[in-house]
């Protein structure tokens, strides 16, 4: 596995097959002894370091931020883990994005939880944005003790096109990397990227230069994406998600009405649509039905 350290050894001509056997299996058995328990979550620790900054081999740390090449995230087959907690709950808006993902599946991200929290440019791109009423924001995930969200889990190859294509879709997100559990909180042996909350001054900093965000935000009118407590869901886009959990599993559905929240960070998905119930009756404009239909 990337990020694991290799242990070099000397066999010398007396050895024969069967030493050698013998001594690679007490060196597995040893490190065996030494993983976490099955079902365990590791005490986490955020981390603002890019991975490539770690050396290489590459060892993430649950909740540490990834470079712009996701380093160390590739497994030994050249695939990357994504951890999808919004759109991406639903696999046919997964395939729709990403025709050659493999292995769609659910799992849940521990220490983390859902927020409404920034504006998407893509929904003033359809037409289904509403600066008016400020229903205009997007999901991501923040650090929280206490908090869980049932996720999607699928495999990209991991190259640089991909990655990058990756970065671009989601370009106004910092990415971390998380260890999901499985649904009964059982280690998956895998570390995923997920979309996490990020600020506007880093983010103009570090990926969204003058050009670019007039390019993507100016052109809209926008001035600012994160860090604006008063904006709302866009309308289109939590229904979709709130569909989407519905078909991937009973448990995604619960979380995503009780685990997500507002960018108030007080009201859950369930206590908003309890208020606003026209929202699961909008329909999305024709051209989009196919996509944001969950």
């Amino acid at each position: 596995r990337v990020g694991c350290c290799r242990c070099v050894g000397l066999v010398t001509g007396t050895q024969t097959q069967s030493d050698m056997q013998l001594t690679q299996h007490s060196r597995l058995h040893s490190k065996l002894q030494h993983r976490p328990a099955a079902g365990t979550v590791p005490q986490r620790r955020l981390s603002l370091r890019p991975a490539s900054a770690m050396g290489n081999p590459v060892s993430l740390v649950d909740g540490q931020e990834l470079d712009d090449k996701f380093s160390g995230l590739a497994d030994s087959q050249g695939l990357f883990t994504v951890a999808g907690f919004g759109s991406l709950l639903s696999e046919r808006s997964a395939r729709s994005t990403f025709p050659d993902l493999s292995n769609f599946r659910v799992a849940k991200v521990l220490g983390w939880r859902r927020v409404f929290a920034q504006r998407a440019d893509i929904f003033y791109l359809r037409n289904i944005a509403r600066p008016h009423t400020g229903e205009v924001s997007s999901l991501s995930l923040e650090p929280f003790p206490s908090g869980s969200a049932v996720v999607s889990l699928f495999e990209l190859a991991h190259s640089a096109e991909v990655v990058q294509a990756f970065i671009n879709r989601e370009h106004e997100f910092r990415f971390c990397a998380v260890k999901p559990v499985s649904l009964a909180g059982e280690g998956t042996g895998r570390d995923a990227v997920i979309c996490s909350v990020w600020n506007d001054e880093e983010y103009r900093a570090r990926r969204c230069g003058p050009e670019e965000w007039a390019r993507r935000w100016g052109v809209h009118g926008i001035e600012r994406v994160w860090d604006d407590p008063t904006i709302l869901p866009c309308r289109v886009y939590l229904r979709h998600c709130v569909l989407a959990a519905q078909k991937l599993c009973p448990e995604a559905y619960e979380s995503f009405l009780d685990e997500t929240y507002l960018a108030d960070r007080t009201t859950c998905v369930r206590q908003w649509l309890d208020q606003n119930p026209e929202i699961m009756d909008e329909e999305p404009p024709p051209e989009l039905v196919g996509r944001y239909s969950g």
